[in-house]
């Protein structure tokens, strides 16, 4: 059977990239072709460019929402990574502000991205994720719960960004804290709820190893974390 120019010019686009073609399905359930990218493995990792077209109305994202903890064993491409952090907690507008909300625009929860070769940092700034260990963390975000997930976003709060009215009393700042990082997750939930991902909310964690792992100072509190993958089929 003879294949056609479209099919051909999004093979020699895969080959060319070192991307691969997957099916994904839209907001009816139908198949769509689309080009993913593997995500590299370095220091620096540039993200994509947030997809904004995704065709779940945000109503759908509502309905489709619900926990998962079953994941298909694959990793997410770097165009699903990109859109998802972008959504979590990414610039979206010119004056730095962001997707999540936060209390006095402390802009103080930071996302981890947790992945079998290592722990990054999302710099949403720069669209980019700083390496911070090549240990996989994995297990400690886990904790004692039976969850495995190709990512775990982790959601950290630096209670250094508040005003030092706050910042000095934790009886002020930890609220605060847990409200804007409850905000990330429920974005990501959404976010994955229009994306045909799978994930569920999460406050277990071993926050000890993670504050090791993670070189974190006593100010930055780990809060929840969000594991995430495709279904298993």
């Amino acid at each position: 059977m003879k294949r056609t120019l479209s099919t051909l010019i999004v093979s020699v686009a895969c080959a060319m990239s070192f991307t691969a073609c997957a099916n994904t399905k839209d907001s009816k359930g139908a198949n769509v072709e689309k080009t993913v990218t593997v995500i590299p493995d370095g220091n620096v990792i540039t993200l994509k460019e947030a997809d904004k077209t995704l065709p779940a109305t945000l109503m759908q994202a509502f309905g489709n929402r619900q926990s998962g903890r079953e994941f298909a064993d694959e990793q997410l491409s770097l165009e699903d990574l990109s859109s998802l952090l972008w959504a979590a907690n990414g610039v979206n507008r010119d004056n730095g502000k962001r997707t999540a909300p936060s209390a006095v625009n402390a802009q103080d929860i930071d996302v981890y991205v947790c992945m079998e070769n290592g722990a990054y940092l999302y710099d949403a700034r720069q669209n980019q994720l700083q390496r911070i260990t090549t240990e996989d963390i994995r297990p400690a975000v886990a904790g004692n719960q039976q969850v495995a997930a190709p990512v775990f976003l982790v959601m950290i709060a630096d209670l250094s960004r508040y005003p030092e009215r706050l910042s000095s009393d934790r009886s002020k700042s930890e609220p605060l804290a847990n409200m804007d990082a409850g905000y990330v997750s429920q974005n990501i939930c959404l976010y994955c709820a229009a994306a045909n991902l799978v994930t569920v909310p999460r406050a277990t964690m071993d926050k000890a190893a993670l504050k090791q792992a993670l070189k974190l100072t006593d100010n930055q509190l780990p809060i929840l974390n969000n594991p995430v993958g495709y279904p298993k089929q």
